[in-house]
């Protein structure tokens, strides 16, 4: 069968103030008619930027396309080259035979458009229909997408969906004119699992109903897992590693494929800690037992132990029935005040030395709970008490005092730092505010070795924060929280944007810190094999309720409610990673 595209060694360059510098590199491969082809990598690795270079979105400046070739062959048997073709002919291609769900809805969709008119302009663009037909195509679109009330949703600005929703959207507008080629950039990396997982399901049976081909960008094998056929593995620009992905994911031959699975927490087993990629560039004669060693378990009976040690004393931190309630709005002749309650009666406690792990779907209330717990947000009943001290009725100045003691890491580290601010000032602005040490220059020395605690570079102090790397910033946050000297940090979805390989570091990172300096931790995820691994109990949260509270592989092993199983069952590659 001959391949519907084919790019023969494409690399793809980008200029800096230091010149020119190589994205992709000689990268080659085909894809047939109705195939799904996964492409996997960390950020950088050039995933991206290959597939930009296939719909020719690549910025005009700075960017080249140094040789290569890229042949589409559409349904019509008719060979076009990509490269070689003018920028009219390319517009004609581009959503209508090859389509692009891209990693963002939020920042792909116009935010003062209706969702309904954005996918009307591109149907009557492409397939040149008037108003009314466009319209009715597009209600079902968003049908066939599985959206609720297509209605409402065709009349909604993206801010008035939820996540889940918008990349529905998107989906709907890269299927409407039924493409050759869909590729989907990263679409799930940012949502819940269930609702990735529903994302997954929905590609897979809109590849398989209009035979379209599917090129599937990730940084997670476990999700390429579920919606590809074949693989791509790439490396800083190159290719390399190849194959049927139950070949892949079974035996991979490659170290840094090895690395990528080995880096998400295992699903049968805890871990003390988990493998990072670099852990497998090791090529000398020992690196096969080293490897070995970088999968050693938790001793269950100590476990044991440190946890009746643990629950024995008194609890850090009592919740008793707080409740976080939002008013609605009132309608005309409605005297009766209704409320969206994000959380509802919820009673737990946190124990000195503790991870407790909240999990559960966005709008859950995780986030909310974090934040009332901080007092961001006001609670609007219930009793709060950190160390025997009542937090709900402590007046500004008290709780500014105690806040040394509690900090939070926020999920998105960009947005919660200042972009105008050095990684160093960042760190050290908690210290000037709460007037630590002397003065600045003793500071600065302490924020050095917080930066080194961190494992980043004393250079990285006068560097801002769009010259870092995702784990990087996340880092700096890291660092900025420990600035103060806490006992209590809440992480709140703070390694949910990151590479598999990132979040490893990251999580390894934050219980060395917490061995260190005997720190206790909520830990806010809605990925479920992250939050076991991290906690010794997990609560899981729905609605604004508790489903379940409990010692985390308890729950996870055995767990009592449907939701709790739907989680878990959601976990990306889930069959994959138990056969390997």
């Amino acid at each position: 069968m001959k391949p519907i595209l084919k790019i023969e060694n494409l690399s793809v360059s980008f200029r800096d103030e230091g010149g020119w510098h190589k994205a992709v590199d000689q990268v080659s491969f085909s894809i047939s008619p109705g195939q799904s082809l996964g492409i996997v990598g960390e950020s950088g690795s050039g995933k991206s930027v290959t597939s930009l270079s296939v719909i020719r979105l690549l910025p005009a400046m700075g960017s080249r396309v140094d040789n290569g070739r890229i042949l589409f062959c559409g349904k019509d048997g008719k060979e076009i080259s990509i490269t070689d073709i003018d920028e009219p002919l390319m517009r004609k291609l581009r959503g209508s035979r090859i389509a692009m769900i891209f990693q963002e809805p939020m920042t792909s969709l116009n935010p003062v458009m209706k969702c309904g008119k954005q996918l009307k302009e591109a149907v009557k663009l492409h397939l040149g229909f008037n108003n009314k037909k466009a319209k009715q195509h597009v209600i079902a679109l968003f049908k066939e997408v599985l959206l609720p009330d297509p209605e409402r949703v065709y009349r909604s600005y993206p801010h008035q969906l939820s996540g889940g929703q918008k990349q529905r959207v998107m989906i709907a507008m890269a299927i409407s004119c039924r493409p050759d080629i869909l590729i989907a950039d990263e679409p799930t990396t940012a949502l819940d699992v269930t609702v990735q997982k529903a994302i997954l399901a929905l590609l897979r049976s809109l590849r398989d109903k209009y035979g379209m081909s599917l090129i599937f960008i990730s940084h997670d094998l476990g999700v390429i897992a579920e919606v590809a056929d074949y693989v791509l593995v790439m490396k800083q620009g190159k290719i390399v590693e190849q194959g049927l992905v139950r070949d892949i994911f079974c035996d991979p031959a490659h170290p840094y494929t090895r690395g990528l699975i080995a880096c998400r927490p295992p699903l049968d087993k805890r871990l003390r800690r988990l493998p990072v990629i670099d852990d497998f560039d090791d090529s000398s004669e020992d690196a096969a037992a080293k490897i070995q060693s970088l999968f050693e378990e938790v001793n269950l009976e100590e476990r044991r132990v440190f946890h009746k040690n643990l629950y024995s004393g008194l609890p850090l931190l009592e919740v008793n029935n707080l409740s976080v309630y939002y008013p609605l709005p009132r309608y005309l002749f409605n005297r009766q005040r209704n409320f969206f309650k994000a959380v509802d009666h919820i009673s737990f406690n946190v124990y000195k030395g503790e991870t407790l792990g909240l999990v559960g779907e966005s709008g859950c209330g995780k986030t909310t709970l974090g934040r009332a717990i901080l007092r961001l947000i006001e609670p609007t009943s219930g009793k709060l008490e950190y160390n025997g001290i009542d937090l709900i009725h402590l007046n500004k100045e008290d709780l500014r005092a105690l806040r040394k003691r509690i900090q939070i890491i926020f999920q998105d580290p960009y947005s919660s730092l200042n972009p105008r601010s050095t990684a160093g000032q960042s760190i050290m602005e908690p210290m000037q505010a709460h007037n630590m040490y002397a003065g600045n220059i003793q500071r600065k020395e302490k924020v050095m070795d917080l930066l080194q605690r961190v494992n980043l570079k004393p250079e990285h102090f006068e560097r801002y924060p769009h010259q870092f790397s995702g784990g990087q910033r996340q880092r700096i946050c890291i660092a900025r929280a420990l600035a103060l000297e806490p006992e209590f940090i809440i992480c709140d979805e703070s390694v949910s944007a990151l590479d598999v390989s990132v979040q490893a570091q990251v999580l390894n990172l934050l219980n060395d810190l917490k061995k260190s300096f005997g720190f206790t931790y909520i830990f806010i995820s809605h990925d479920l094999s992250v939050v076991r691994f991290m906690s010794d109990r997990m609560l899981v949260m729905r609605m604004g309720k508790i489903v379940e509270l409990g010692d985390a592989d308890s729950i996870y092993n055995s767990p009592s409610e449907s939701y709790t199983r739907d989680l878990i069952a959601a976990i990306p590659g889930g069959d994959f990673r138990k056969e390997h």
